[in-house]
This record gives structure tokens, sequence and C-alpha cells, in this order.
């Protein structure tokens, strides 16, 4: 497999990101933490990152933690073993074994697509409560200056047809007593638990909540139904759409989603929430199917899905986010 620092579309996307005006000099010298180092966010990130330190030399430096380092090895073969970037191998369920000192501490590890939350739900759940308190817990005992905690759009549930789009002081419905509920309101938990921590040991938080999230970073093993429609357009065969595709979502491509949680970051107020979104993503699952299979030249066939697939799937049937605040920012 071509390392992605091959690609010039990728290499693009890192330049874009670089280019963005922040106040990159709070990162220089500076130690950054990043959980779930091998998904879609967390890839790009310390991508963007480490292409910082080689345009710019900012000198930052990266520790990944993740729960393979042959996976690790193949998301980062280009420095795996170089200067400023250390992959530590750990379940953070478990703890963090980590003895330096570390000044942002950014969470992304979570279960993130359906097949995980059926066949994984309690690990889903962990992931984002308990995995959470072991990080929030180190970053306080490390004085760490500011810690960010990767939210989503489901935090907001259904939908109650009071709204176009959710913004991030709206309440939706949530069912918490289905098996699909343990990513959404883990989530919610998730955010309580970092204004507990704010409040019982000042400790600065902020909270990107992600739309869907799109893009080269994406895994194979995504089983989001946006992801599953884009692989089977990549290797040409037919769009598979599992239900009548009339949900309403909002999508992000993940160079985004990487700028807006270094916004967040640098420049996001302590203890706010922002929604990362892009409008103009803004479509339905059976629109996405029809242009990507356009772009294919397949077709969209409709299959029932199974039972592991059904209990995965989201009921919100219209969630679109609005981006303000963070724009402001």
């Amino acid at each position: 497999m071509r390392s992605f620092l091959e690609i010039e579309e990728y290499i693009r996307d890192l330049e874009r990101i670089s280019a963005i005006d922040l106040p990159w000099g709070k990162l220089a010298g500076k130690k950054v933490m990043i959980s779930g180092a091998t998904g879609m966010v967390g890839k790009m990130l310390i991508d963007a990152l480490m292409y910082k330190n080689t345009k710019e030399a900012l000198g930052v430096s990266v520790v990944a933690l993740g729960r393979n380092k042959e996976k690790a090895r193949g998301r980062f073969p280009d420095y795996m073993d170089a200067d400023k970037f250390e992959f530590v191998e750990c379940d953070i369920n478990e703890g963090i074994e980590y003895r330096g000192k570390v000044d942002f501490v950014l969470h992304l590890a979570s279960s993130t697509h359906p097949k995980q939350y059926a066949t994984e739900p309690v690990a889903t759940v962990m992931a984002n409560v308990i995995g959470l308190n072991n990080l929030l817990d180190f970053a306080v005992k490390n004085g760490a200056e500011r810690f960010l905690f990767a939210s989503s759009v489901e935090v907001y549930g259904e939908n109650r047809g009071d709204t176009e789009k959710f913004d991030e002081n709206y309440l939706g419905y949530i069912n918490c007593n289905i098996l699909r509920a343990g990513y959404p309101e883990s989530k919610r938990a998730g955010e309580a638990l970092c204004q507990a921590y704010r409040e019982q040991y000042g400790i600065e938080v902020v909270v990107p909540r992600f739309a869907r999230l799109f893009g080269p970073t994406m895994l194979l093993g995504d089983s989001k139904a946006s992801s599953q429609f884009i692989m089977n357009a990549v290797y040409w065969k037919d769009i598979i759409l599992k239900s009548e595709g009339t949900q309403e979502y909002s999508y992000l491509y993940v160079r985004d989603a990487v700028i807006g949680a270094l916004v967040c970051l640098l420049k996001g107020v302590d203890g706010e929430a922002y929604n990362l979104a892009d409008e103009k993503y803004d479509t339905t699952l059976k629109d996405l199917a029809v242009e990507l299979a356009e772009m294919s030249g397949g077709k969209v066939i409709f299959e029932l899905p199974d039972e592991t697939e059904r209990k995965g799937y989201s009921m919100a049937q219209k969630a679109l986010m609005e981006a303000g605040k963070v724009k402001k920012l």
C-alpha cells in the first residue's frame, strides 16, 4: 500500500490545513497526546502536525495512542521511528501508562460506525466514559493546558420537528432504553464528565461535535451507509441502499474536520461545544447514493438490512447542523 504522503491530493489537504490562520505558536515545542490515532480524524490530524513540523519547524511532539502497533505502523509508515513522534500501544479503558509530560490531550478514540455499535456495545459506551475518564485523569495529573473531547451530532438525538438545524443548545430526543442509544448517550455523558472535571479540577476543555465524516483516511471496515456508498463507488460496484434513503444528514470532509478540531483546540472558549459541519454537504442518503452511482456508472439497489445492521442504524431522520458558532472563531 502506498504511503498517504505519496498522494498529491492528500498533500494538498495537508497544505490547506497548514495554511489556516491559527495561533500555531501555542503548539510550538509542546507535546500533544492523541487517542484514536489510527482513526479517520486522528490519522489526518497527526499527518498535518508532522507536516507542519517538516515545513515550518513547528517543533510539536505527538504521542499517539492506539490498541495495535502493527496497525499504527501501516497508518504511519513514514515516521513510526521518527523524532517528534511516539506511538503508545494501550487500551485507554484500562488506563494510560505514559510517563512523560503532555501539554494537550485530544480524545478522538471511539466506536464510530453501526457494526461496532451492534457488536461491541459495551466497548462503545466505555470508550466515551471510562476511557475519557482515564484521559481526563491523566491530563489533570500532568497539568495539561487544554483537553479536547470529540463528540458527535448524535448527542442531539432525533429532531422533534421544532427546528431546521441543530445549534449547540438544541435538546433532541433519545430513547435511552435501546441498544443503539449506547453511542449518543455515552457521548452526552462524556460531555457532562468534561464539565465536571472543569469545575472540580480547573482543566480547560473544548468539545467539537462532528457531523458525519468522509474522506481519504476512512477505514475499510467502516460500516456507515455513506462510507459503504463511497467504497462501492470507488470499486465500480452498485450502491446498496438499505432504507428508503429519506434521512437527511450533515456531512463534513475529514480535512475540514481536522481544521475544525484545531480551531476548537487553539481558539475555542473553555467549556464550550462547537458544531463542525459544512452546509454544502447537507443531503439525503438517497441523493448521495444516486450521485455516487452516477459518478461510478453503477446503479442504486435496495436491500433489507440484516439484524446486526438494523440494530446499529441511527433512528434520526433529520440531523442537520448549524455551524455558525465555530465560524465566528
